[in-house]
């Protein structure tokens, strides 16, 4: 099964599964020409990061969800403290969010947008402090 192929049944561009690929996440068998042999089971993983990836997960998150996936005898604790932690990130950044939604709404129910060169818009942004990265 060429790339192509495989890409459409995994829902992924081919350039994202040459990443893949490129980083270990998936090891295709390899023809004697030397093109990609895709297997069935290669078609799952594949699908298996697309939809990881779709939930936000970190390619580092992505390869020990993979391992996990592959173990058969693994812990479902391991993965649920994996996901437990992408779960907290994403409620700090909808936190984050949410107050960078109500400090500019306020700036913009302050703001007149009239012809004054007066803005509060401008003024906050001029004098607050610069945020933590």
């Amino acid at each position: 099964m060429n790339i192509g192929d495989v890409a459409r049944k995994a829902g992924l561009p081919p350039k994202t599964i040459r990443y893949y690929e490129d980083i270990g996440l998936i090891k295709p068998l390899r023809d004697t020409n030397g093109y990609r042999a895709f297997r069935d089971s290669d078609i799952h993983k594949l699908a298996f990061l697309g939809r990881s990836r779709a939930l936000g997960f970190t390619i580092e998150d992505c390869r020990n969800l993979l391992a996990l996936w592959e173990d058969k005898d693994r812990a479902s604790g391991d993965v649920r403290a994996i996901a437990k932690e992408h779960l907290s990130q994403i409620e700090t950044k909808i936190a984050d969010l949410q107050a960078m939604r109500d400090t500019l709404s306020d700036l913009v129910r302050d703001c007149a947008g009239d012809g004054r060169p007066d803005c509060p818009i401008l003024k906050t942004l001029e004098t607050m402090p610069t945020p933590k990265s």
